[in-house]
């Protein structure tokens, strides 16, 4: 009798979405919504990282390509421009960010522009060392995401580290200006590259609790543009510290 109970309460669970319940005393029916925009999120960040792997690999492998982009006033002007572009693609991203499909055309724009100073910077990296931060972010990336999913089941939350992640954020900002201004040589470079990389490793956490917990249905262009922008950086900070610890 009492295992018939526990089968059909079993069953219940399992039709009602409690069984996948993505952290305690989430509604039932948020269950199912949720992660449809899970699944949605990713997917949106799959593609992106498709593009810029494809763009970056024509860029490293197609010499000529880089080549331009340095050795050229045209091209130089171009690189600067493509540098400024995704932030310019933000404002009308912004504006139009629930308005499909013109916010995922301007998303592609903005990954298209981020893709660009990846390949660039990959162009003149050895390949040893971007294959090494390739896997490393990979590695990185796929266990917090799913550390972030069994803390939030377990009843942990992130939302604390938001001040955290932001302060260090400018930190990082004022360090990077010092160089500019007062070259600080290699070892300072490689602390730059590893503090970035712990920082933008707590963001992923961040980032995915609150994919979890708290974009609403219609954030999923800001979620996805986090989450890429978190693999990026972790990405681009692993390239600089290799690079500079390998010269």
């Amino acid at each position: 009798m009492m295992a018939a109970k526990d089968s059909r309460r079993s069953f219940e669970d399992l039709e009602t979405g409690r069984e996948g319940a993505l952290y305690p005393d989430q509604p039932v029916y948020e269950t199912p919504l949720r992660w449809a925009f899970i699944r949605k999120i990713y997917t949106i960040l799959s593609l992106q990282l498709l593009l810029t792997i494809a763009v970056s690999a024509v860029i490293v492998f197609v010499h000529p390509v880089a080549h331009f982009f340095v050795s050229t006033p045209a091209g130089l002007g171009l690189y600067i421009f493509l540098i400024i572009f995704p932030f310019i693609v933000l404002c009308p991203l912004y504006y139009y960010s629930q308005k499909h499909p013109v916010n995922l055309f301007l998303l592609a724009l903005f990954t298209l522009g981020i893709s660009f100073s990846v390949g660039l910077t990959c162009a003149f990296t050895n390949g040893k060392v971007i294959l090494e931060s390739a896997i490393l972010t990979a590695v990185v990336v796929i266990s917090l995401t799913m550390y972030t999913f069994w803390a939030a089941r377990k009843g942990h939350d992130f939302s604390f580290l938001g001040p955290i992640l932001f302060s260090g954020f400018m930190v990082l900002l004022v360090f990077i200006l010092i160089q500019i201004i007062i070259p600080l040589g290699k070892i300072s470079t490689m602390i730059y590259g590893a503090l970035a990389s712990i920082l933008f490793s707590g963001y992923i956490i961040y980032d995915t609790d609150n994919l979890i917990k708290r974009y609403s249905y219609d954030e999923y262009i800001w979620a996805a543009i986090s989450l890429y922008l978190d693999i990026i950086n972790l990405f681009m900070s692993l390239l600089t510290l290799l690079r500079a610890a390998q010269e």
